[in-house]
């Protein structure tokens, strides 16, 4: 036991020091950078100034060795994980490289552990079990980072889903006093920063787009990619035609607008009318058995009461017949 412990106390000692160096490195760097960008190192020329613009690739040489090494094999199964991710909100271009790194470390991590760590407490495996729940934990490693970022996926879309016709409102107020519609998706991003954190952040990151010059159609199409809503989608729709055709973009979200609570109010109805549908199973494995009970038992009872003296009488008479024989 006081093995044990030891091990224990050197493992989150570790971890403590690793912590620190990572968040200490973390800190130096974004100091380092900021003075970058400020023009006072004098030790860096100012062609090697990094961008304020961010990139989309890789630097850090294991992360590229990693890529390298885990890549997909066909560019569609690597755009396939990179959307996964970023539906899950995982944009950061190391994304699809910390993944595979984190699947990787569960699928051999969990079974060392269970192998190491059972001998430590007194309880090594033996027999199939040493083959099976390591098997078992490999496999859990395997399935559960998928299943978190299609679960986390998932979840976003419909936070989404219902953070955006809030948001469109707040659109169409800004436009129909005067705004212009990227002046309109600044404002909205700032105004519901607080309760709708997910549609601030895809408007601010649409604002910064046309604001870096992107055109209006390829920013809207990119948020579109990004958010995966079908609203959305609609939206960014209306809006590319309306650009094209030269309507009202006031008159056009209002209508939209109005769909858009229409929508909302008839998915409230569907819900509602699914209740009584939902309700019916409970009641019928919880409250029909306690019901029947209730009005059989009587009878039960009484039929009981009534039918066990006459079947006693019955036996007595056979067992007299039988000793008079």
């Amino acid at each position: 036991m006081t093995q044990t412990f030891d091990i224990f106390i050197q493992i989150l000692t570790f971890a403590a020091v690793f912590g620190g160096v990572i968040v200490l490195q973390r800190a130096i760097g974004a100091y380092l950078t900021v003075r970058r960008r400020l023009g006072q190192d004098a030790s860096a020329p100012a062609a090697a100034a990094s961008s304020v613009i961010r990139t989309d690739t890789v630097s850090n040489r294991f992360l590229l060795w990693v890529q390298a090494a885990t890549a997909p094999k066909g560019s569609k199964d690597s755009q396939a994980l990179r959307r996964a991710l970023a539906f899950a909100g995982f944009n950061s271009p190391a994304a699809p490289i910390y993944y595979v790194i984190c699947r990787f470390s569960l699928a051999i991590g969990l079974p060392m552990l269970l192998v190491v760590g059972l001998p430590l407490v007194g309880r090594p495996l033996s027999g199939l079990g040493a083959v099976v729940f390591p098997l078992f934990l490999c496999a859990i490693g395997l399935i559960a980072p998928k299943s978190y970022v299609d679960r986390r996926g998932a979840t976003r879309r419909e936070q989404m889903e219902h953070e955006f016709p809030d948001a469109l409102d707040l659109l169409v107020v800004c436009v129909e006093a005067g705004l212009g519609l990227e002046a309109a998706f600044v404002r909205v991003a700032q105004e519901v920063r607080e309760s709708h954190p997910r549609i601030a952040e895809e408007f601010k990151a649409l604002s910064d787009e046309l604001g870096a010059g992107r055109s209006r159609a390829d920013a809207l199409r990119a948020l579109a990619d990004r958010v995966n809503v079908n609203s959305v989608k609609s939206f960014v729709a209306l809006l590319i035609q309306t650009d094209v055709l030269g309507v009202s973009i006031a008159q056009s979200l209002r209508t939209y607008s109005v769909e858009m609570r229409e929508s909302r109010y008839m998915k409230a109805e569907e819900k509602a009318m699914r209740i009584p549908v939902l309700m019916t199973l409970p009641i019928v494995a919880c409250f029909m058995p306690v019901i029947i009970v209730a009005l059989l038992l009587p009878a039960a009872i009484d039929t009981t009461r009534t039918l066990m003296p006459a079947l006693k009488g019955q036996q007595a008479a056979r067992a007299q017949a039988i000793g008079d024989r």
